[in-house]
């Protein structure tokens, strides 16, 4: 009970620095210094760890920037140059006809990434859908989406949606933004079998946080067919 309690205390700190850091610049000219990790650490009387945590939070936010050598500024506003769009939409821009095969569905506790990216604590409750995703009746890949069971009850139990982010929009949860995380990799086996391909095959991995304002709505990884999908990529300049 003692260690529970210990857990949940840390996490209210965590979003009271950062809540704290929040009020401070927004509306701030971008460029503004951010509160020093330091100063936050004697402020809150917390371990640096839990400032990180905060700093973090609103870095990926986009509210705040890190420049190495230099400290944590007020961010730029972000350029929304492409539309944030989901598998489903994706497909059908391609003219391709989406389709979704449930793999897992179920009720998890949260790991710490997770819980992390959802700005949870560890252990809380989390939704856990992994589908294999086609278009045209192509495996085109495997995703692994976790979302927090408390802004979406009885997701379970209404019949899982073809589109996640349909039915966020039904509950006026559908992210308004998100950031995107592209590596290559190998596929395991157990994903070379289910995409279908020979083992030791490449794949893109791709890994989404995606938010409504400032809140994150969803956290998912997913593996695609290298010689199935094409990422598009809109770039601007502001100039």
């Amino acid at each position: 009970m003692t260690q529970v309690a210990g857990t949940v205390q840390r996490a209210l700190k965590h979003v009271q620095v950062r809540e704290h850091v929040r009020t401070l610049v927004e509306g701030a000219e971008p460029g503004t210094p951010a509160p020093s990790e330091r100063e936050l650490v004697a402020q809150f009387g917390v371990a640096r760890m839990t400032v990180r945590q905060a700093m973090d939070a609103l870095v990926i936010e986009g509210l705040l920037e890190r420049m190495p050598g230099r400290g944590t500024f007020v961010a730029r506003p972000r350029r929304r140059v492409g539309m944030l769009t989901s598998f489903t939409e994706n497909m059908r821009q391609r003219g391709l006809l989406p389709e979704s095969q449930t793999l897992l569905a179920r009720r998890e506790q949260a790991g710490p990434g997770v819980a992390r990216a959802l700005d949870l604590s560890a252990g809380d409750a989390v939704i856990h859908w992994k589908r294999l995703r086609r278009g045209n009746g192509q495996v085109i890949c495997i995703e692994d989406a976790y979302l927090n069971e408390v802004l979406l009850p009885g997701f379970l139990q209404s019949g899982m949606p073809t589109s996640l982010y349909d039915a966020l929009d039904a509950r006026g949860l559908r992210p308004t933004w998100a950031e995107d995380s592209v590596t290559s990799d190998v596929a395991t086996p157990e994903e070379a079998e289910q995409l279908e391909l020979p083992k030791g095959s490449p794949v893109l991995r791709v890994a989404r946080r995606a938010l409504i304002d400032h809140r994150p709505v969803e956290v998912s990884r997913s593996a695609y067919r290298h010689d199935r999908f094409t990422m598009y990529v809109q770039l601007g300049s502001d100039a």
